[in-house]
């Protein structure tokens, strides 16, 4: 039983074969895919609107870039439909630092336009207006890595079996507070402690009953119980402002952090940036946090909303699908 991490055939599908210095190499495989992912562990990537943005962000020492039309503040207040950038500024910040690019939950045709553009990681993201409200992108067809928003273990291993390369632990983006994000991470990290208990316990019919009632692979499912964690890196996002916001996440179990509105929207993007990196780094030095915390000052940050105030919730977008 515990040896069923059998691969499918249609986890290959978007696989290519390349000619790379007259050697032929596949592009697309879920090692190269996830493998992508893991180079970003312990790294903070940023939300970014502008080339200029993201000069800041990897001036910070950010490992990558986020790309919208909008920071998910100005999301809420613009209301409408929100979509993804345009190309153009998204080919331009190709040109300084990795990029990941925002398409609608379930829109198919955005994301192969997206991959068209060289991104590096494609962010399947509910922080856009969802296209599809029953399905999400299958996201073995193609050959870039997708990342997804999660609320708890079920949603994170339902976007495994779709094909996504990395999960992030939605909070609540656009609101600059960290409260949300927290919830979700110690609900995930409860959910795969209670699965490890399990496989421990060479308890399978109920591992299989977990995995009927998350709606997950099996396969999926015992991959996570028997080492303890997801399958895929796994960041924290939504809400995350300040450096210890960003240690807490770390603390916590997240392989890195997301990072949005809380850095453009302030009136210290790039001092607040380049703690955020930093504590994120070092999150387990409470005296190098201090540093972190002390490069910034709370009269510069943003605002922030609390859950009474906020219109919509984006975290919900997608999460029972």
């Amino acid at each position: 039983m515990k040896e069923m991490f059998s691969e499918r055939n249609y986890m290959k599908k978007g696989e290519k074969k390349k000619l790379v210095e007259d050697e032929e190499t596949t592009l697309g495989t879920n090692r190269v895919k996830r493998g992508f992912a893991r180079m970003t562990k312990g790294g903070v990537i940023m939300d970014v609107t502008t080339v200029e943005q993201a000069y800041i962000a990897q001036d910070a020492g950010s490992v990558a870039v986020m790309v919208l039309d909008k920071l998910p503040i100005d999301v809420r207040r613009a209301g409408g439909v929100a979509r993804p950038a345009s190309i153009p500024i998204i080919c331009d910040i190709l040109e300084a630092i990795p990029v990941m690019a925002k398409c609608r939950l379930g829109h198919t045709y955005e994301a192969k336009v997206l991959q068209e553009t060289g991104a590096d990681c494609i962010d399947e993201s509910e922080v856009l207006t969802p296209a599809d409200e029953i399905r999400h992108i299958w996201k073995w067809d193609f050959i870039a890595p997708f990342v997804c928003g999660a609320v708890d273990l079920g949603s994170a291993l339902r976007r495994i079996d779709e094909g996504a390369a990395m999960i992030r632990t939605k909070g609540e983006p656009g609101t600059g507070n960290v409260a949300e994000a927290i919830r979700h991470i110690r609900m995930v990290n409860n959910e795969i402690k209670e699965l490890k208990q399990l496989f421990d316990d060479d308890d399978f019919q109920e591992l299989t009953v977990k995995a009927r009632e998350m709606k997950a692979n099996l396969d999926t499912v015992l991959d996570t119980a028997s080492n303890g964690r997801l399958p895929t890196v796994n960041f924290a996002a939504g809400g995350i402002t300040t450096p210890a916001d960003a240690a807490q996440m770390m603390m916590l179990g997240s392989d890195g952090v997301f990072v949005g509105s809380g850095i453009f929207k302030s009136e210290d993007p790039m001092q607040r940036a380049s703690a955020v990196v930093l504590a994120t780094s070092y999150w387990n030095h409470p005296e190098v946090v201090f540093e972190a915390q002390e490069m910034v000052s709370e009269e510069k940050a943003m605002l922030g909303l609390t859950g009474s105030e906020m219109k919509f919730r984006m975290q919900d977008r997608g999460a029972d699908s």
